[in-house]
């Protein structure tokens, strides 16, 4: 008869078998995956780039033409499908991916070269990093002493129009729009015969920073271009802020808008024409917000 220690000596080397087996199979497995081609570095599809509006993601819809008729007319996620109670993977991969885009928008810069390509001179609010930026509204509507020498020194003073441009929470949506709205928007005012100051750019700025840039350079109109807070459906979408003789601490039903600059909203070049013809009716009833009359 085995004893209790011969039974507890087999289980052991059992044990001790199978786990040097796994060990082995691991790592035959590992080896045998990493030889295959889709193990390589190779680019991945970005799934963003598919129309989510034009996606067929319903199976054997009853009106497949009203079905894609919906989908076009909002960016919202309408008409998708699952798999019992969950999404189903690729929608939740395209939730993922979408919710990323966003959170790039919001923390990356402005690049170097872009402006370069402008030939805009950069100033900085008060606000030190992304962070402090995000928690500190205040700080990004305010410029030192030591910015507001520099803007008054680099910029043409008491202009008809000042111009500037302004990450904002999307600094996609200003590499992406901002150059051909700005052109735009020179080239019509150009046509006006109206005279615009010298543009620049401001980083970690709020919209009311305009107040300030009103206030330091004697600006008639001024106007922002900034990006906005981006979401699902785009992290590209930027706005044009416009205000007659500005003052920090003005009300914000005093500012004028243009949003939803991007391509899937206003494209850039239409936005930065009917901005110009804006900009001239706030130049002639002298008001902007809610009382001028457009």
């Amino acid at each position: 008869m085995i004893s209790e220690k011969e039974i507890k000596n087999i289980i052991e080397q059992v044990l001790k078998e199978m786990t040097l087996n796994d060990n082995a199979e691991f790592k035959n497995h590992s080896i045998n995956n990493c030889n295959e081609p889709y193990c390589k570095d190779e680019e991945v599809p970005d799934i963003t780039a598919v129309d989510i509006r034009k996606q067929l993601l319903v199976p054997n819809p009853q009106n497949k033409e009203k079905y894609l008729m919906l989908k076009e007319a909002t960016p919202a996620r309408v008409g998708i499908w699952r798999a019992g109670p969950r999404y189903k993977t690729e929608t939740l991969l395209r939730f993922r991916a979408d919710h990323a885009v966003a959170q790039d928008a919001v923390f990356t810069y402005v690049s170097e070269e872009f402006l370069e390509e402008m030939n805009l001179f950069s100033v900085s609010t008060m606000c030190k990093d992304k962070d402090e930026y995000l928690t500190r509204p205040d700080l990004g509507r305010r410029f030192d002493e030591e910015t507001k020498k520099l803007i008054q020194e680099k910029c043409k003073n008491n202009p008809k129009v000042q111009i500037y441009i302004s990450d904002g929470l999307s600094s996609t949506a200003i590499e992406a729009n901002a150059k051909d709205t700005y052109l735009a928007i020179i080239q019509g005012l150009k046509g006006y015969g109206i005279d615009v100051g010298t543009p620049f750019f401001v980083k970690h700025g709020r919209v009311p920073a305009m107040d300030a840039v009103s206030e330091i350079l004697g600006a008639e109109v001024t106007v922002v271009l900034i990006g906005e807070r981006p979401g699902l459906a785009t992290g590209e979408s930027m706005s044009c802020y416009m205000v007659y003789n500005a003052k920090v601490g003005i009300p914000e039903s005093n500012r004028t808008v243009v949003s939803n600059i991007h391509k899937g909203g206003i494209p850039a070049v239409e936005a930065g024409a009917h901005i110009a013809d804006v900009i001239k009716k706030i130049l002639e009833q002298k008001a902007s917000g809610l009382e001028l009359k457009l």
